[in-house]
């Protein structure tokens, strides 16, 4: 006849792993753990097979209850914001088409420079610095980086 296996040679389930990872994350919350002490007794908790191996990662702390009181706050979710939009037309916008004019600016004055000292026209490879420039327009064509029409 089958002898009845001990509490704590009976095997786990990754919903009971997850339940003392959960209980982990409050004790650390409340400062029982620091974030390394953390780390390693989770890992400790995914390697763990039987009930005894969740018990010995556990049992010098105290019981922590599930209580919404204690649970980690969850945040409502925020209106996204646009990166290239806000009331003021976009200054995210307005601050990467100074930038970009910029480059342009200093690529062209410099090639002017070659250009002159050499007495003939060089290669014009400010042209690609351009480029930005016109994928900011593609992107204020396209109604990003423009103000908003909020009643």
């Amino acid at each position: 006849m089958n002898e009845p296996v001990p509490a704590d040679r009976i095997r786990v389930s990754d919903a009971e792993r997850k339940a003392v990872q959960d209980m982990l994350l409050r004790a650390q919350g409340q400062g029982l753990l620091d974030i390394t002490e953390y780390d390693e007794r989770v890992q400790a908790v995914w390697a763990g097979k039987t009930r005894g191996d969740l018990a010995r990662v556990t049992a010098d702390l105290p019981d922590i209850p599930d209580t919404p009181a204690q649970a980690p706050a969850r945040r409502t979710p925020a209106r996204p914001r646009a990166i290239f939009s806000d009331t003021g037309g976009g200054t995210a916008m307005r601050v990467l088409t100074i930038v970009f004019s910029s480059v342009v600016a200093v690529n062209v004055v410099v090639w002017g420079i070659v250009s002159v000292t050499n007495a003939d026209l060089v290669y014009p490879w400010f042209v690609w610095t351009v480029i930005p420039l016109v994928v900011l327009g593609v992107l204020y064509v396209a109604g990003i980086g423009r103000p908003r029409d909020e009643p």
